[in-house]
């Protein structure tokens, strides 16, 4: 299978690292809006051809599918480029920044019949998936989930701490994972949202500082925090309140409510998150079936942050 990856910053190298675990898949190109600086990645991981246009990397003999690591603002632009091309796409979260271009890419997938993942990470993660697993089998059932996610980033900086042109979202891509994780766990609709942020940014033009609160129709309730402010650990901590336990997951790890480690290790083939959400997103292509974070899927979650935008603007 032959794919080209747009967007070769801090997300599209941990993309690169997960794929070159995968048998049967091969990165033909990147693109980049800096060529040198692409070039360096392409070299380092053995991809043939660096272009800065989505659309010539498209064009390229046989290439089946494109993973977009780009910018939020050009998520949902790229996604229907892609499907438009006759490309199954795996986009980065979030799918958009707003509701209109999330339909937008629903409707396109509808049309092509095309496969359209989101990069739903949290669905992915090995301890997540460990939570998952139990709840479907009827050995847990939450009660509650208090989340926190925690930067600091008072300028435009990236995962690993450099410069970018683009603003990030506590709304539409921090937001967004719990949003997501939260009715994919609990197997319930989000009937309750509310929302409070702090001040808007004078520079960046949006709140660093938000809370989150969501109820299911089953009664599940969460609670999210979420700070660009945070000069302490980083990260995203999710605390599962059940009705048989506590845990606490960081990403891939997994540890009871009094910090006991749960070994996850037999969850899945990998202990990395992206590597699994990529071999979902290949795997839902050989076998022509919706994946796991299929657009479909996590369209509810982006219909809640809409919602959330409306009241937060009041």
């Amino acid at each position: 299978m032959k794919v080209i990856l747009a967007g070769a910053g801090a997300f599209g190298i941990k993309h690169l690292d997960g794929i070159k675990n995968i048998e049967g898949v091969e990165v033909v190109a990147l693109v980049g809006r800096r060529r040198d600086a692409t070039e360096e990645v392409a070299k380092k991981y053995g991809v043939p051809h660096v272009t800065t246009e989505l659309e010539e990397a498209l064009a390229l003999p046989g290439v089946d599918a494109a993973i977009l690591c780009t910018p939020t603002q050009m998520h949902a632009s790229q996604s229907i480029q892609c499907l438009r091309a006759g490309k199954h796409v795996q986009v980065e979260i979030p799918l958009a920044d707003n509701w209109a271009d999330a339909e937008a890419v629903m409707q396109a997938q509808q049309e092509t019949g095309l496969v359209c993942m989101v990069g739903h990470t949290r669905r992915f993660n090995p301890s997540h998936q460990w939570i998952h697993q139990r709840v479907e089998a009827g050995q847990l059932k939450i009660q509650q989930m208090d989340v926190q996610t925690y930067f600091f980033r008072r300028t435009n900086t990236n995962a690993l701490g450099q410069p970018r042109s683009w603003t990030d979202h506590l709304l539409w891509h921090h937001a967004a994972h719990t949003v997501d994780l939260f009715q994919y766990q609990t197997g319930d609709e989000v009937v309750t949202a509310n929302a409070i942020q702090g001040p808007i940014h004078p520079e960046l033009g949006i709140a660093l500082d938000m809370s989150i609160q969501l109820k299911t129709a089953g009664g599940a309730i969460c609670t999210l925090s979420l700070s660009f402010n945070n000069d302490g650990p980083l990260g995203t901590f999710f605390r599962y309140i059940c009705d048989n336990g506590t845990y606490i997951a960081r990403y891939d790890d997994l540890v009871t409510g009094r910090e006991e480690p749960v070994d996850v290790s037999d969850v899945a083939v990998s202990m990395n998150g992206i590597e699994l959400q990529d071999r979902e997103f290949f795997a839902a292509i050989k076998e022509g079936r919706d994946p796991n974070s299929s657009i479909s899927k996590v369209l509810p979650c982006y219909r809640t942050l809409h919602q959330l935008e409306q009241q937060l603007k009041g």
